[in-house]
């Protein structure tokens, strides 16, 4: 006899379940929550290969990446929450006015109930794991959908999260767009996605109908500013190393550089130095080098590689889903690649007069997730700093803002809205609840 399959729920169905746990009380402690923790922990340092396998599969990413911007990752986001939730968590006085007659007050955080997290397919373990961090420390039940375009990684975590994690307090949901939106249609109390500002605005849309918050990462073409006289060799480095992880599949990834047009011919060719350093002359046989997340995509990019002149890079192979590396000068400021946000390895130089002529370049469009300059002036930063928006600014180094768990990380505008990471997580997925006490007479 072939025995029956267990009924499939539904999303209602699953909301529910989650919902009556978390009307129980028991996400709320904090013994639940760093248990909760821990166990993810635990899922993520003894299956790590299994979900380093599927991210190959997904991506072609490299066991070393795989851990360096994944896996290990979400752990040193786990560990410093543990260290620091009770006393996040700790009540906060608040002064209260003579008049009140020696009446007390303070704040506390409250679990909002069963939240949402859409997850991306770029980085489909930390993006979808990290903020289901927050989530669990701030005592919420949660539903994670993981991408469908990473298929590998999605049914890793679908597998294994449940074997871990409070099943009556922490669902995985898969599927695509139909399932997406069969979630979006239900009652959350927090939404949390990160993608693309298309279906940010369908998340949006669908929260609003039951006036659920929402949290927003979305993305955009993050600026680089490359100052005259500073050292190109070493921009170009720390520049080609940020642009071309995972292939140029990174939100904050550098998009485009703004330099002047004396600096930009010797910036280019230090690129293209900096480049076969990084992966050889064939950066196809490098296994740090990953691969386009699929055919779609591929052809997307492949069709920005006519917008400039090519310094380095333009090979591709559509079997393989490989694009090389590749930079391009003599862009103009409103070529196909200066369109939209590339989300591959292509980074185009765009040249301009001076600061002025950069700050005014950057204000003329959307306010991007990250903004980058290489300058040894404090006054072109403070500048920078003061003169833009952006989610963030990282001064040197791109990228590197992200593995700073006490700095907030969210975008603006069209990047995005809200922000998360360490505590930042915690306020993102709890109420700041305001309690007044006054003595009787």
């Amino acid at each position: 006899m072939v025995a029956a399959l267990a009924p499939v729920e539904t999303p209602a169905e699953i909301v529910d379940r989650l919902r009556t746990t978390f009307r129980t009380g028991r996400t709320k402690s904090l013994d639940w929550r760093t248990d909760q923790l821990r166990r993810l922990r635990t899922l993520l340092t003894e299956r790590g290969d299994e979900f380093a396998d599927a991210l190959h599969a997904d991506l072609g990413k490299s066991r070393k990446e795989a851990y360096r911007t994944e896996i290990d990752f979400t752990v040193r986001e786990i560990d410093h929450t543990l260290e620091h939730l009770a006393d996040w968590l700790r009540p906060e006085p608040a002064p209260v006015p003579a008049r009140l007659g020696g009446a007390t007050a303070h704040t506390v955080q409250d679990p909002l109930g069963v939240v949402l997290v859409i997850a991306p397919w770029n980085y489909p373990v930390q993006l979808l794991l990290a903020p289901v961090v927050g989530a669990l420390a701030a005592g919420n039940a949660v539903v994670a959908k993981p991408s469908e375009l990473a298929p590998a990684t999605s049914a890793t975590v679908a597998r294994l999260l449940p074997r871990y994690l409070d099943e009556d307090a922490v669902a995985v949901v898969e599927g695509a767009v139909p399932e997406t939106t069969a979630l979006l249609a239900e009652r959350f109390d927090h939404i949390f996605y990160t993608g693309n500002g298309a279906v940010g605005r369908i998340v949006m849309a669908a929260a609003a109908k039951h006036l659920t918050p929402v949290t927003l990462e979305l993305g955009g073409k993050s600026p680089v500013f490359v100052d005259r006289d500073t050292d190109l060799k070493a921009v170009a480095g720390r520049l080609a190393a940020g642009k071309f992880l995972n292939a140029g599949q990174t939100c904050v990834a550098p998009d485009y550089v703004l330099t002047d047009p004396e600096t930009a011919p010797a910036l280019a060719d230090a690129l293209a130095a900096a480049v076969e350093a990084l992966y050889g002359a064939d950066a196809s046989a490098h296994p740090e080098y990953g691969r386009i997340v699929n055919r779609r995509h591929f052809d997307r990019l492949t069709a920005l590689l006519g917008s400039g002149r090519t310094v380095t890079g333009g090979a591709y192979d559509r079997d393989d889903k490989y694009l090389a590396p590749t930079v391009l000068a003599d862009v103009a400021p409103d070529a196909p690649v200066m369109r939209e946000e590339i989300f591959g390895p292509v980074l185009p130089i765009v040249t301009v007069d001076g600061l002025d002529e950069a700050i005014a370049f950057i204000n003329d469009r959307d306010k991007p997730l990250a903004l980058y300059a290489f300058t040894e002036s404090d006054t072109v930063r403070e500048r920078l700093v003061a003169e833009t928006s952006s989610g963030a600014v990282g001064i040197g180094l791109p990228l590197a803002h992200l593995t700073v768990s006490d700095l907030p990380f969210g975008g603006v505008g069209e990047s995005g809205m809200g922000s998360y990471h360490g505590r930042y997580s915690l306020e993102t997925f709890s109420h700041r609840k305001a309690v007044l006490v006054t003595p009787m007479p």
